[in-house]
């Protein structure tokens, strides 16, 4: 479903040239759950941004469905991200003037879809989590586990094909954030989304069908405990 083929990220700061990644292959199958691990400054928020066209590679493609998605345009990369990627972030990034219910409801308002219909399909995906009960309830009324729960839900709440997770618990206790990843492994098995997650929980790491380390930019093979 996904190909990464000679990925490159270059940066120039004060004149110098820094290589963020440095020619990334990897291949993703549907319904696969692969971890990503590295130090901080590996790269793995970098991958998984491009990854989620949210950043474009200096060089290389990436191949969604044997298509190069970065020969859209902007218009069209983010009706492709709204439509087939959820995200879920170590901050949940949650509008804090609306509530549960609309900030889950977004996505699906900016698809266009009827108010009614948006307002089931959020109703669904929250209910299904665990928080219908707060739907009212702005992110500054909720607890940090509830807020990425729905901060998960509105990830979700457009059924997309990939879901990706930059260090979903990374701001969350360890009972809290145990929740998170038996939701992130559920929607994996049951909906068959593709999860990738950048995380430095090996607990949420050793739950995935595959596990990759991220080194000065490259992908790394050796063990990963003992290296990261």
């Amino acid at each position: 479903m996904i190909r990464l083929a000679g990925l490159c990220k270059t940066f120039i700061k004060n004149e110098t040239r820094i290589d963020i990644l440095r020619g990334i292959d990897l291949d993703i199958a549907q319904g696969d759950s692969l971890a990503i691990l590295g130090v901080s400054g590996a790269g793995k928020s970098t991958l998984i941004h491009i990854l989620g066209t949210l950043d474009r590679p200096t060089s290389g493609s990436v191949y969604f469905d044997d298509v190069d998605v970065f020969r859209h345009n902007e218009r069209e990369l983010a009706d492709l991200r709204n439509r087939k990627i959820g995200f879920v972030f170590q901050f949940h990034h949650l509008l804090p003037e609306f509530t549960c219910l609309e900030n889950v409801m977004m996505p699906a308002l900016i698809q266009g879809i009827p108010w009614a219909n948006a307002r089931k399909k959020a109703y669904a995906i929250i209910d299904e989590l665990g928080i219908s009960h707060r739907l009212a309830h702005k992110p500054g009324e909720l607890s940090g586990g509830e807020q990425q729960r729905v901060a998960l839900a509105r990830a979700m709440v457009m059924e997309p094909a990939i879901l990706l997770a930059d260090e979903p618990t990374g701001n969350l206790d360890t009972e809290t954030g145990k929740k998170v990843e038996d939701l992130l492994v559920t929607f994996n098995l049951t909906k068959n989304v593709t999860l990738v997650v950048v995380t430095h929980s090996y607990s949420l790491a050793e739950r995935m069908s595959r596990t990759i380390g991220l080194k000065d930019g490259r992908i790394y093979t050796g063990e990963y405990k003992a290296t990261f």
